[in-house]
């Protein structure tokens, strides 16, 4: 366990200080650049989301190879980057599935809490061209995310302290990268902590470290395309306006569907049936 610790303490310093010094670069680039590029990295609810995700997946992409390849000699079929199951069916069908769960929270929000869309400012296909321009935006972030929570960290926790461990603790760092968000409430956090356990599962799920991008990546689309504040943040969809209703306790409010309790509901439902379906499945292979 100690050796596990130190290895993720290794893995975070070394992933930020990376990402510190691609940050400045790419900032600076932009700068020097001018113009539109400037202003557009620092609109805070575009250019700086897919900028750092970017920035962050290569930080961290760097800190997997130097700590988690060569100081932990971790094989890419360890870390699950390559696994039976496929990539390419990893990504696409856990993405299906994380759009089919937010959207019910959102279909639940409207049922039992009032929410509700209207007309706004904007065009049909202007719409189509945002959602389109969001998930590129939001697609570096999903996989940042990923590295840094189910990347190293867990490998070497399920190594340390068994699978289960491994998941609940990673999960919680998760929640508390998030306790800065806007219009956080200890609700949310509670809420990211079990998305995060469930991401967790989905790592281990056939598709490995791709199937729990791919499912992130479909549940912040789908959240941020129905013009839903993607955990208190606003990426300002065109054509639609989207109302939470209430109570905020119910609906999430402000944070957006995943700070209230239907938000809870579906994601512990989603993490009893996962873990079922996964763990279970892991375990049964284990033993043959």
């Amino acid at each position: 366990m100690l050796r596990a610790v130190v290895g993720i303490v290794a893995f975070g310093l070394l992933g930020f200080s990376f990402t510190q010094i691609l940050a400045l670069l790419a900032y600076g680039g932009a700068q020097a650049i001018g113009g539109g590029v400037a202003a557009w990295v620092k609109d805070p609810n575009t250019g700086q989301i897919f900028l750092g995700g970017v920035v962050t997946a290569l930080g961290f992409l760097g800190s997997t190879l130097v700590v988690g390849m060569l100081a932990f000699r971790l094989k890419p079929a360890e870390l699950r980057w390559r696994n039976a199951g496929g990539a390419g069916r990893g990504i696409t069908f856990a993405f299906l599935i994380g759009i089919a769960l937010s959207g019910l929270i959102l279909v639940l929000s409207a049922a039992f809490g009032g929410a509700r869309w209207s007309p706004d400012n904007g065009t049909a296909m202007l719409y189509a061209e945002r959602i389109g321009l969001v998930l590129l935006i939001l697609a570096p972030s999903a996989l940042a995310e990923e590295l840094v929570f189910r990347g190293v960290p867990l490998v070497l926790l399920d190594r340390a302290a068994g699978r289960g461990a491994a998941i609940g603790i990673t999960a919680l760092l998760f929640a508390l990268a998030h306790s800065q968000n806007p219009e956080i409430t200890t609700l949310s956090i509670g809420n990211i902590c079990v998305a995060g356990v469930l991401l967790g599962i989905a790592f281990y799920a056939p598709g490995g470290l791709w199937s729990a991008i791919g499912f992130h990546l479909g549940w912040n689309w789908a959240i941020a395309s129905l013009d839903a504040p993607l955990s208190g943040i606003d990426l300002r969809i065109p054509f639609i306006n989207y109302d939470p209703g209430g109570p905020a306790w119910l609906t999430g409010g402000k944070f957006g569907p995943e700070g209230g309790v239907l938000a809870t509901l579906v994601l512990a439902m989603a993490t009893v049936l996962a873990s079922r379906l996964v763990l279970n499945q892991q375990k049964l292979k284990m033993e043959d």
